[in-house]
């Protein structure tokens, strides 16, 4: 027995030691590990010109899942922030910039032109390049405006000629599938039911859209002119003899050179010395993307939101959806920031058509709750803040809107597309059982009663009511003046400062000093970027997402594989476009979106 005994504790000794040995190891090789990152630092060239590929999408902001099957976009903030770190980097020297295929939004390009500036103004430069301006928006077009240089390929098309909108309606499909849409909207100029309910632009979305396409080209072609130092007149004749070549735009002086993509690489490489190397802009922003939550300085809680607002969350796991505005974890975030002591004023980036009334009202009663705990709230709105997006930037401190900015659309809209009849048509026979007199409210087989729409003009009535007495008291204007300017109307950023809707002009810089100066921050000194919501690392959020089984990635792999069929997305995204019966705060069927 003594010696079984000794046996066990032999062996138990020998594994204990071997842990032991294994756990050194590991905490030896990080050690070295750090050691040689201290020694690399970020890997990047002593001399180098960014190359940045502005041909794709370009959301406004992203917050990529932990783990994904595909490289993610780089995001405007992350173009904007990266910008500003090269900008006092000595090692960067200047970017090339490749465009002319995204069809930026006004919004976008007025951002991009004001982070180039800064870039530029730190003794920088910036050659842009296109293989042709292929869109006949002015947005890629604007942006390449507010580089050094343009170059363009020889015989290469420019498009660039003007703002333009288009819509879809579906009433005369309805019509022939005997479909009966029901949508309440209030009021006359909140487009998004007309899709379902009309066959044309109604007056009032008309008027809305050249008002608004007015102020996009205005605003494009002033600030282009400047920018190219032309007069605005020879700006805008040079966009009415669109579509052209690349030759025509260069006499006319909107380009300044002709040559193929190596010859413009070679030129931008030449300017910052013999030893300069290109580094792609993902690269860089990957290796210096955490350099603004780091440092001395005062700490400034960034919260992006982008994307449509949902109820509840939108999931802490590897696969979560990042691309919403969920309430839940919004209001969580706004009210983490507002409980960190370090944290002296929010800066909200908003960037959504806007959504669910309740998720809207969960996120604005937090930033009203930061607002009383001694924490100014700022918006920089993106593209797009209307309807639920302007909703939860309503009782902002400060409202900074690009002068492109799709905004406003204070109004509300609720319903649905019944199909009950269609579907006879197609040898479908569709019944239901409800129990309660308004069980089936929602029901899309058949359409509403007479007293069901009279409940859902009331609740349309009641919350849009609520909606416009909270932007009257959160901008501090006179109720009549809001119930004027509301309407479901959307303005531009630029007609929405002279109505009271946004406080100021300008992109994410000019909201960071609104920022400093509410939070008392001297307007040249540094500060720390703390975001929210804040991101799970690997471990947790795989642990979140399979908790203690042993779940196949395989299955997982295959399940995003499927969702990110084309047919798939297609119709889930047609889908997400219905109305859901509830009431909502969406402008979707917008010019630009």
């Amino acid at each position: 027995m003594v010696g079984f005994l000794h046996w066990i504790g032999s062996i138990f000794t020998g594994v204990m030691n071997a842990i032991v040995k294994v756990v050194v190891f590991v905490v030896l090789l990080v050690v070295v590990l750090v050691v040689v990152g201290m020694a690399r630092g970020d890997g990047l060239p002593s001399n180098m010109v960014l190359n940045l590929d502005l041909q794709g999408r370009l959301p406004d902001s992203t917050m990529a899942p932990t783990i994904t099957l595909a490289e993610q976009p780089l995001s405007m903030m992350d173009v904007v922030l990266a910008l500003d770190q090269a900008g006092r980097d000595h090692r960067v020297k200047g970017v090339m910039m490749r465009l002319g295929n995204a069809d930026l939004s006004i919004a976008q390009a007025e951002e991009l032109s004001a982070a180039l500036k800064r870039f530029r103004s730190k003794g920088k430069y910036v050659t842009a390049y296109a293989q042709g301006f292929n869109a006949s928006g002015l947005g890629d077009y604007l942006a390449a405006s507010s580089a050094d240089e343009i170059w363009m390929m020889p015989k290469s098309v420019f498009s660039a000629a003007g703002e333009g909108a288009s819509a879809m309606f579906l009433r005369g499909f309805f019509e022939k599938f005997d479909a009966t849409p029901q949508i309440v909207k209030r009021s006359d100029y909140k487009s998004a039911a007309d899709m379902y309910m009309e066959k044309g632009y109604t007056p009032a979305n008309r008027e809305q859209t050249e008002a608004l396409l007015h102020s996009w080209y205005d605003t494009a072609t002033a600030a282009a002119a400047k920018a190219r130092k032309i007069t605005p007149a020879a700006m805008t004749a040079s966009f009415e003899a669109s579509p052209q070549f690349a030759g025509d735009v260069k006499k006319a002086g909107l380009i300044d050179r002709l040559g193929y993509d190596d010859d413009a690489e070679k030129a931008a490489l030449k300017r910052a010395g013999d030893d300069a190397e290109k580094v792609s802009f993902r690269r860089y922003a990957r290796a210096t993307g955490d350099a603004s939550e780091f440092g001395p300085g005062a700490h400034i809680a960034l919260i992006p939101a982008a994307g449509e607002i949902v109820d509840g969350s939108g999931g802490g796991g590897l696969f979560g959806d990042k691309t919403i505005i969920a309430g839940d974890d919004y209001a969580k975030a706004l009210r983490d920031a507002t409980k960190d002591k370090d944290i002296k004023a929010i800066l909200l980036r908003v960037d959504s058509p806007g959504g669910s009334v309740t998720a809207s009202a969960q996120i604005l009663d937090a930033v009203k709750k930061a607002q009383a705990a001694g924490k100014p709230v700022v918006v920089s709105m993106g593209s797009v803040a209307a309807s639920g997006g302007y909703y939860i930037s309503a009782s902002a401190d400060r409202i900074v809107a690009e002068p492109g900015t799709i905004t406003g659309s204070i109004g509300v809209l609720t319903g649905k597309v019944a199909i009950g009849k269609s579907l006879g048509l197609l040898g479908v026979s569709a019944d239901q059982i409800g129990v309660g007199k308004n069980a089936l409210f929602d029901s899309a087989i058949q359409p509403f009663t007479d007293d069901q729409l009279a409940s859902l003009n009331k609740q349309a009535d009641t919350i849009y009511a609520d909606f416009v007495g909270k932007v009257a008291k959160g901008r501090k204007l006179p109720l009549s003046q809001v119930q004027t300017i509301a309407k479901g109307r959307v303005w531009s950023g630029a007609d929405a400062k002279t109505h009271g809707l946004v406080d100021e002009l300008g992109g994410f810089w000019t909201a960071v000093a609104a920022t400093k100066s509410l939070a008392g921050i001297k307007p040249d000194a540094h500060v720390v970027f703390k975001r929210y919501p804040r991101e799970k690392n690997f471990f947790e959020a795989f642990n979140e997402t399979f908790g203690s089984s042993s779940a196949s990635l395989k299955a997982v792999q295959g399940l995003v594989a499927v969702m990110n069929m084309p047919g798939v997305r297609t119709l889930l995204k047609a889908a997400a476009e219905l109305p859901r019966g509830a009431v909502e705060l969406r402008a979707t069927n917008l010019p630009g979106q």
